[in-house]
């Protein structure tokens, strides 16, 4: 379990280093996708859409290299309930969109729902369950050099 764990992990980061790296070379235009939803003030779109791609680099490098992976999980558990929220209210009153996920031109649909709902399960996983590990514990007889009495120790 703890491998599949790890494996997990190191795949929604990469995933989210991904999505965060399609945004950039046109922050415009990912700003453009994001006022499409509706959901935040249009003098904020511009920040919100730096802070959404700031995020997700972030999440990203903690969820690859495994530094402070629960916190990453549960920040990427709202993020991504968010996201799944936002674009199924989206769906639900009819707005025609681009997800906006990965850059590009690709148009929301229920399967981007599902596909953003697979995600937070992995996200809720990771947070419930912990990181894992790629590698087993070494076992504490084994981490510890071997060591002769010392004279203070002996009788």
């Amino acid at each position: 379990m703890n491998l599949l764990l790890a494996l997990f992990r190191i795949g929604l980061g990469g995933t989210f280093l991904y999505a965060a790296g399609t945004k950039l070379p046109d922050m415009a235009a990912f700003a453009e996708t994001l006022a499409n939803y509706r959901l935040v003030p249009p003098s904020l779109v511009p920040v919100a859409a730096a802070a959404v791609i700031g995020v997700e680099l972030a999440l990203g490098l903690l969820l690859v290299t495994g530094r402070l992976a629960r916190g990453a999980a549960l920040v990427a558990t709202g993020l991504l309930a968010v996201f799944t929220l936002g674009l199924s209210q989206a769906l639900l009153r009819g707005i025609d969109l681009r997800c906006g996920c990965f850059g590009g031109n690709e148009s929301a649909t229920w399967l981007t729902v599902l596909r953003d709902a697979g995600m937070l399960a992995v996200a809720l996983a990771l947070l419930l369950r912990g990181p894992g590990r790629l590698l087993p514990r070494r076992s504490a007889a084994a981490s510890e050099p071997d060591r002769a009495p010392s004279a203070a120790t002996e009788g």
